[in-house]
């Protein structure tokens, strides 16, 4: 049994397209599928949407609310109604070409790995002008060209994962992190760190349609910061604490962020196409050494419109 999950959060556009694309799937049995989609919003907001997308699907559909907001909290909860023995996760934001699916049972298959992860292509609209190149980077998902094992781990979404090796089947995401992200990250250190494969499938790629108010730098340069404190946090958080790791990282962080800050700067005054991408390493750079509680950005969990809370960029 195959469960497909979608979490969401008053994103209807972007829902209808997730969902319609997972409709669309070829070379899978639709009889070992269910989609699980769990709606992170106060109110059962996506509720009828997902009635009328039920009533089209090739293979059952599950709704389920989560009312309590936060990225470990909407996934944990679809995992408590889902029946798969693997587990395949999509965002919201993103649309799966017609052989997804089936590309990640290959590559699992394959390499009989318990993790599988595939390429994110973001695309932005046509408005969108200033530093293009830079934002469609940012929320895209680039891996090696060749299907095989990794030694490393991705973020959940277009992901697969064996139910049998996360700890916990149930709830495996960890809630502390529901507001600042990373819960994936935690997770998969914990599988790899019991011995878990993980493996690459480049031909397992999806869309992704970033919601407009993010493709901007005011957005994205604090996230580059979040996405920094992950490995600094992770040392921190292992048990006991990794210290000559934590110190190792923010070494790395200094220099990171000295060095492209000053090239940033320079980038900055002459006006040149990539000084964003300088200033992103910067950002990254201060996010290692920066990685504490007072230094955390929550950008999840909160209650205004327009996100999805709890799904990874």
């Amino acid at each position: 049994m195959i469960s497909l999950i979608v979490p969401t959060q008053r994103r209807p556009l972007g829902l209808t397209t997730a969902v319609r694309s997972l409709f669309q799937q070829r070379d899978v049995d639709f009889k070992r599928l269910e989609l699980v989609i769990v709606d992170n919003d106060q109110v059962p907001s996506a509720q009828g949407l997902v009635t009328l997308l039920a009533d089209k699907a090739p293979f059952p559909v599950i709704y389920v609310h989560e009312p309590e907001p936060g990225v470990a909290n909407a996934r944990n909860a679809a995992l408590a109604h889902a029946c798969g023995d693997l587990i395949a996760f999509l965002d919201d934001d993103e649309e799966a070409p017609e052989g997804w699916l089936a590309a990640l049972l290959d590559a699992q298959a394959r390499f009989d790995a318990d993790v599988v992860f595939g390429p994110v292509r973001a695309r932005a609209p046509d408005e969108v002008v200033e530093h293009r190149p830079y934002l469609e980077k940012f929320f895209s998902r680039e891996g090696p060209a060749e299907a095989g094992l990794i030694e490393h781990c991705y973020g959940c979404g277009d992901s697969l994962i064996r139910r049998s090796a996360m700890p916990d089947p149930v709830s495996p995401f960890a809630v502390e992190r529901n507001r600042t992200g990373g819960e994936d990250d935690a997770l998969f250190g914990q599988m790899k760190a019991s011995g878990a494969r993980f493996a690459w499938a480049p031909d397992a790629w999806v869309w992704e349609d970033p919601v407009p108010e993010r493709l901007t730098l005011s957005y994205a340069i604090p996230r580059a910061f979040a996405y920094g404190q992950g490995p600094t946090s992770a040392c921190a958080m292992a048990s006991p604490p990794d210290r000559v790791g934590i110190a190792r990282w923010m070494a790395i962080g200094v220099v990171q962020a000295a060095v492209f800050g000053a090239v940033a700067m320079f980038k900055w005054l002459i006006g040149a196409d990539d000084r964003a991408a300088a200033l992103d390493r910067a950002a990254r750079g201060l996010g290692k050494t920066l990685w504490w509680g007072p230094f955390k950005i929550h950008f999840y969990g909160r209650p205004a419109a327009g996100g999805a809370a709890g799904l990874p960029a």
